[in-house]
């Protein structure tokens, strides 16, 4: 290699083979060249990943001469691991074996298919006979496994695979059936594994003796906890084998019955005979030939006598093994349909959790203190299998399980009132969210109940224990700051529900707490998981007795949580059985949770949605972390009740400039959906509905802004005309208000002011050319109670389809009521004149205009009686609800 001989940049195919080669030198060793650390490994695995030194994909673009530089280095590579893999030396022949497991990974394609036949015989004569070092045999295992799971990828080459998977079946039961160390029989399993998913029927012939071996080492008690688990997913891979109905469910019909025969051993005295009873006549009904014993009748017996000499540690480990396999039975795809046994499943799961290690009288004599000791110490461990398994039932039965669901909820409903140890009332909790999500509405209205009491119990403010939520009277003063936010016209929704701070001191638990009761942060976060999932699925029916409860417990929990500020994820707090959890975590719980409540429908508008916002929008400065990004997505999610009259102004037709003079039709469409189809949604009522040609005659707020379907037409002039008589508008208009109109009281009626010019304009208008509708809002927010309802008149929306804009200057003076000077407004040849709290009508259409004035007298007088002008609703920019003709 020259000294100077550059390559172009990182991505030059020059690059590679050239680095492939420095690799080849300095960190993997040779025939003559010691192997120095296995540290120089991960050195060479890293960067052949990194650049993908192996893959020699190439474009045609590149030239022929580094095509063939880096196929030679590749070459050079696979002979330098094939001499090591034939090496006597153990290191040398661990270094290699692995390093071509990795190869088969990376190669090309071409490459991969010519060759791995090869490897494959290389790697097998490590396994059959077996290697001295077990480093060597592990290897050996995995890089096999990588090479099958690489060929499986071809379905040209399956028969192929197949092939080679038979002839390692019997080296690998005869690493698993010796006693050599674990990291062996993982590595057996393992590779065992792979050959039953890619190349199942290489199995079938050597099915029992496979299950023989599973169950014999899962019997022994010589495995630790992480080997069981790797057995008990070989074995409920197993069925795959033979592919059919039959063999899965003889497989979970014979793993019950082992589970319930080593129950009746383990639980003797500690239950009631009738339940042992049910759950072996569920599985082998009367008349019927019970299955074959799993793992075979020479296995079987062998296991019940060592389960006779061995202690009773060996026999819960077995149970649990078992429980998982069928965890995993039911969670894993199987190729065809398999009908589940619900209810022998069931009766196991309920068997289990009634146990409390509890004795009855009768049954005292029977049982020593030392095997109540040892139930009492294994019932948690127990306890979390079998929710496990009926988490997995949920989940593979999902809506089919609804004839069971009464079973079901009865059961979690007497064992989540006596389970009190925060591992397992965190599964429980994980069930109830599954069964809630799984099976909808109907679960709900009978869980709710038992979710809500004990949520209460566990995010009880009252705790001061890990992660405690902190006291009423803090909370009381947190929100009371967040009320400050609201807005004043929004006084009248706190009115019906009553105050945050006076509900606070009114929290009834319904669940009482025992003294010096702590609940975990884990605990906490299911809690509200569970309340999240509850009104999502469950709240809007039948919650009225428990919503309010609910969503103030909710609001409370949110705000207390985050007032001590935004925490971050290195806060870890632990659990004995090392679930961890963070205090952002919690943080970020509670938050899911309290938008499920504000979006959760209900009968009555959120009490605690300006609250909720402003936590939302303090969350959501904290950039970069996932409470923002969940509180951005909260704040968009709310927009649709902050604004819910808001209309979406683009989907509607623009009409060009040119076509004022021949004068627009304005309308909305009649449906805003292809086709004219009419679509039921949440703004096909209310105002939204009007303005789409849907009228909701329920809607009172609508009725009570308009106050009339009718409006004041003006009747469209020429707009040159408009044009050329702006100046004499505007002296005439000054010339009118050096008249002073006298001052209106209760018993007299306004007069009309002097008659004005057809052509005269208001002052305070801007007449201009352009767009697409003319509207005009008044609104007045002081009404002196001097008007009487016969002789007041309702400021009015003004309306008219005209090529000019009339645009007000001034409305309302600085106190809130209209201004005398600036209240007149002239358009066309109609003039409505506003002056002080009296409003006379002039032109050809007063008669009209009057008429329109008398409709609207009920409204003005239901206004009358108002205390305030907080039942107006605020008035949007672009106000979607008036209507154009």
């Amino acid at each position: 290699m020259a000294l100077f001989d550059h390559f172009h940049n990182v991505y030059d195919v020059a690059f590679k083979p050239r680095l492939l080669r420095t690799l080849l030198k300095d960190h993997v060793p040779d025939q003559n060249q010691p192997f120095r650390s296995p540290s120089d490994l991960s050195i060479v695995l890293s960067a052949i990943k990194t650049h993908r030194l192996l893959s020699e994909s190439v474009t045609e673009s590149i030239d022929q001469k580094h095509i063939d530089k880096w196929k030679t280095a590749v070459d050079s590579w696979v002979d330098r691991l094939l001499a090591l893999v034939s090496c006597n030396m153990p290191d040398k022949c661990w270094a290699g074996t692995c390093l071509l497991g990795l190869t088969c990974q990376e190669c090309s394609t071409d490459r991969f298919l010519a060759s791995y036949s090869v490897w494959f015989h290389k790697l097998l004569s490590h396994i059959q006979p077996a290697a001295e070092s077990h480093f060597v045999k592990v290897a050996s295992c995995t890089s096999i496994s990588d090479l099958l799971t690489r060929l499986g990828s071809f379905p040209n080459a399956k028969k192929d695979g197949t092939s080679h998977a038979g002839k390692l079946i019997q080296p690998v039961l005869k690493l698993l059936n010796e006693d050599g160390s674990e990291a062996v029989w993982e590595g057996a399993v393992h590779l065992l594994c792979t050959i039953v998913t890619f190349y199942p029927s290489s199995v079938q012939h050597h099915y029992d003796i496979v299950e023989a071996a599973i169950v014999s080492k899962i019997m022994s008690g010589k495995c630790s906890v992480n080997m069981l688990e790797k057995l008990a997913a070989c074995l409920a891979l197993l069925p795959k084998s033979r592919g059919d109905e039959d063999c899965w469910f003889l497989m979970m019909q014979k793993v019950l019955l082992s589970i319930n025969v080593n129950l009746n051993e383990a639980f003797q005295g500690l239950e009631e005979e009738a339940k042992c009873n049910e759950a072996i006549r569920l599985l082998v009904p009367p008349g019927k030939d019970p299955p074959p014993p799993l793992g075979g009748k020479k296995t079987s017996g062998e296991v019940l006598d060592k389960a006779a000499r061995k202690s009773e540690q060996l026999l819960m480990s077995s149970v649990t093994t078992l429980m998982l396999c069928c965890c995993k039975m039911l969670t894993t795809s199987y190729p065809v349909q398999v009908t589940v046994p619900i209810r022998p499943l069931l009766a196991l799961v309920g068997r289990v959790l009634v146990v409390d290690g509890s004795l009855s009288q009768a049954l005292l004599p029977f049982v020593t203190a030392i095997q109540q000791e040892f139930i009492c110490s294994q019932l948690p461990t127990l306890h979390s299998y079998v929710l496990d398994l009926l988490t997995a039932i949920i989940k593979r039965v999902r809506s089919q399980l609804l004839p069971h669901a009464a079973d079901i909820m009865r059961l979690l409903t007497v064992y989540f009132r006596m389970c009190a140890l925060p591992e397992l009332r965190i599964k429980v909790y994980s069930v109830i969210k599954i069964l809630l999500m799984s099976m909808g509405i109907g679960i709900a209205v009978h869980l709710a109940e038992e979710v809500i009491n004990n949520a209460f119990a566990d995010l009880n403010p009252i705790d001061q224990g890990i992660g405690d939520v902190s006291s009423r009277a803090n909370s009381k003063a947190s929100t009371g700051a967040l009320l400050q936010t609201r807005h004043r016209k929004r006084k009248h929704a706190t009115t019906a529900t009553g105050s945050s701070e006076e509900q606070l001191d009114r929290v009834n638990f319904e669940k009482e707490v025992p003294k010096g009761y702590t609940t975990f942060i884990p605990v906490k976060i299911a809690a509200l998981e569970a309340l999240e999932a509850l009104l999502t699925v469950g709240g809007a029916l039948r919650s009225e007795h428990w919503r309010l409860k609910v969503d103030l417990l909710l609001i409370t929990i949110a705000t207390n949580a985050c007032k001590g500020g935004w925490a971050d994820d290195e806060r870890v707090i632990s659990l004995p059985s090392d679930a961890t959890s963070t205090q952002a975590d919690f943080q970020l719980a509670a938050l899911r949770a309290l938008l499920a409540s504000l979006l959760s429908p209900a009968r009555v508008r959120p009490p605690y949605l300006a609250q909720g916002l402003e936590l939302f929008r303090r969350g959501k400065q904290e950039t970069g972390t996932r409470l923002a990004e969940f509180c951005t997505h909260a704040l968009l999610a709310l927009e649709v009740l902050i604004h819910p009259r808001a209309l979406p102004l683009e989907d509607f037709p623009t009409v060009n400039r040119k076509s004022f003079d021949n004068g627009a039709n304005h309308k909305y469409p009649e449906s805003m959906y292809s086709g004219g189809q009419d679509l039921n949604t949440p703004f096909s009522r209310g105002p939204l509905g009007m303005a789409l040609g849907v009228p909701n005659p329920d809607y009172d707020l609508y009725d009570k802004w308009l106050g009339s379907d009718d409006e004041i037409d003006i009747p469209v002039t020429d707009p040159s005309k408009n044009r050329n008589n702006v100046d004499d508008a505007s002296e005439a208009f000054r010339d009118h208000q050096t008249e002073k109109l006298p001052s209106v009281d209760g018993a007299s009626s306004p007069k009309v002011a002097k008659k004005i010019d057809h052509r005269s304009a208001a002052t305070g208008a801007d007449m201009r050319e352009g767009g697409t509708e003319e509207e005009i809002m008044v609104e007045s927010h002081q009404f002196p109670e001097s008007i009487s309802q016969e002789e007041s008149t309702f400021p009015a929306v003004i309306s008219a389809s005209t090529s000019t804009k009339i645009e007000i200057g001034k409305v309302a003076s600085d106190s809130g009521a209209l201004d005398p000077g600036d209240s007149e407004i002239a358009t066309g040849n109609d003039v409505l004149l506003a002056k002080g709290d009296s409003f006379a009508i002039q032109g050809e259409n007063a008669s009209t205009a009057v008429s329109n004035s008398e409709r609207s007298k009920g409204l003005v007088s239901e206004l009358d009686n108002e205390s305030s002008m907080d039942s107006f609703p605020d008035i949007v920019d672009a106000d979607p609800d008036s209507d154009s003709e």
